[in-house]
């Protein structure tokens, strides 16, 4: 056993539950993660059991501080994180009501456009700074209310999955700023909840949680929570913030001109702002961040990694990544002139479109499986440029660094296409538990570990390997991407045609 203290960071994913200690040099000492079953009970849906994510949380803190071999008394504080946009309805007693609907949920267009047309797109992108879109917790409170009346009439609570894990920690209804604000209900600007969008979505106010920085305190640890956990009652729990906010803490894209590109079975661009900047057509997501009196937009790609997954499962099934990518090293830039279009899954930036569909486009007897393999590199590495692209046009200035991480920032050749392709240098850096671990940090701020959240991420994220951006193949890649760029206004009437067969 030790007298050193720690800081605990819960993540609830889509796949797992995690737990995460650090201590107060911000060294993770153990992890526990608890996988969670995913329920697709109708074509579009995606459901999962609110219960199964509090049992699967206590199990990992559990794990974690047997792991550690620490007592529950010497961890400080517990930072919350977890997949964003979830509706858990509660009744008045607590008990829940139904699944949570997912954020990858696709059942509520009807819902997004009744939203739009309440609100008017102009006065809706004022607000909340986004477009309304299934992925989205308003239009599932809406769908409930149409579809589901009896369970509509016993709500008395709306929480997102995250911060049903807080009321079974602290008995507090509560949410960060970051997580609320990507419920599009909230007044960006104001940071908290709008009267305005409330009133015209006839959604009482009461239901919702009290709004909280990242590293504000928003409870403490129950005594039924501590005997379940093995944590102390009295611990305070911190705000905390959705993942990809609390993953931007994680790796340090909290001071402006450092993005954070994740590229994980979707591919995430995420940029802080110090005010609340909103990208004119809202075809970038923009919500408060995890950092206290900061900002941010975020580019969404719905199938990055998991477009290559897709790629060698299909054509080199049992293939190690390795293995497949090596050969693609001599294939020269642009993949001679084959372009690949990433949309597996349909698209949410710069294209809110579920149609969009993915295409190899340029075929020709000269390709090779090489030849194929570099084009899903690049024609991902395009569609984040997208992202990027916009970012650059919506005010924020200057990027100097990409900071990279999930499974596909493993591959160098990867990284060395995206440098080339957004013109920017590229950094890996020591921290890898992503979200878990921003929640973490967030949770030693407010115990006094450190002074504040970029003082956090200056002390314990560290840049390791570097790409700089290959002038000649920057210039090369100008013109296949001007062609990519073509490809989806090009084949969108294809993609709705095929969509009505």
């Amino acid at each position: 056993m030790t007298s050193k203290s720690f800081f605990l960071g819960i993540d609830v994913s889509t796949t797992s539950a995690k737990a995460l200690l650090i201590d107060e040099a911000g060294n993770v000492v153990a992890t526990g993660s608890t996988d969670l079953a995913l329920s697709t009970p109708k074509p579009l849906w995606s459901e999962q059991n609110p219960y199964e994510w509090w049992d699967a949380a206590v199990e990992s803190i559990r794990s974690a501080l047997n792991q550690a071999g620490v007592r529950g008394d010497t961890v400080k504080a517990v930072g919350l994180t977890g997949q964003m946009h979830g509706l858990t309805l509660l009744d008045k007693a607590g008990k829940v009501l139904r699944p949570a609907i997912l954020w990858n949920d696709q059942r509520t267009q009807a819902e997004c456009d009744e939203i739009t047309q309440t609100l008017g797109l102009e006065r809706l992108l004022a607000f909340t700074g986004n477009k309304a879109l299934t992925g989205f917790t308003a239009p599932k409170i809406l769908w409930v209310r149409k579809n589901e009346p009896e369970v509509y009439a016993q709500a008395a609570h709306i929480l997102l999955p995250k911060d049903y894990v807080r009321y079974r920690l602290t008995g507090d209804f509560a949410v960060d700023k970051a997580d609320g604000s990507g419920m599009i209900l909230f007044d960006l600007k104001k940071r908290d909840w709008s009267p305005e969008v409330l009133d015209a979505l006839q959604i009482p106010l009461e239901w919702l949680p009290k709004t909280y920085e990242g590293s504000e305190i928003t409870g403490v640890i129950s005594a039924e929570a501590a005997a379940l956990t093995g944590l102390k009652a009295g611990v305070p729990v911190v705000g905390g913030g959705g993942d990809q906010a609390a993953q931007a803490v994680g790796v340090g894209a909290v001071v402006s001109g450092v993005v954070a590109l994740t590229l994980g079975t979707s591919g995430v661009i995420f940029a802080s702002t110090p005010a609340p900047y909103i990208e004119k057509e809202g075809r970038l997501h923009a919500f408060c961040h995890s950092a206290p009196g900061l900002w941010h937009f975020m580019g969404v790609m719905l199938s990055a990694a998991g477009s290559l997954r897709w790629y060698r499962d299909t054509f080199a099934p049992g293939r190690g990544y390795d293995d497949l990518l090596a050969p693609a090293h001599q294939i020269a830039v642009g993949s001679e002139g084959l372009l690949f279009l990433p949309y597996l899954t349909g698209e949410r930036t710069p294209y809110p479109d579920p149609l969009a569909r993915g295409a190899f486009v340029g075929l020709t007897v000269r390709h090779t499986m090489p030849s194929m393999t570099r084009a899903v590199l690049e024609g991902v590495a395009f569609g984040l440029r997208d992202s990027m692209e916009l970012i650059r046009n919506a005010g924020l200035g200057q990027i100097d660094q990409v900071r990279i991480s999930g499974g596909g920032a493993r591959s160098a050749l990867w990284r060395q296409i995206l440098a080339d392709v957004m013109n920017c240098e590229l950094v890996t850096v020591n921290t890898t538990e992503g979200a878990a671990y921003g929640s973490a940090l967030l949770a030693g701020v407010a115990a006094g570990a450190w002074s504040s959240v970029p003082e956090a991420c200056a002390a314990t994220v560290k840049t390791l390997s570097c790409t700089a951006p290959q002038p000649q193949a920057v210039a090369a890649y100008e013109g296949f991407y001007a062609q990519y760029r073509a490809l989806y206004p090009a084949l969108k009437p294809t993609f709705d045609a095929v969509a009505s067969l």
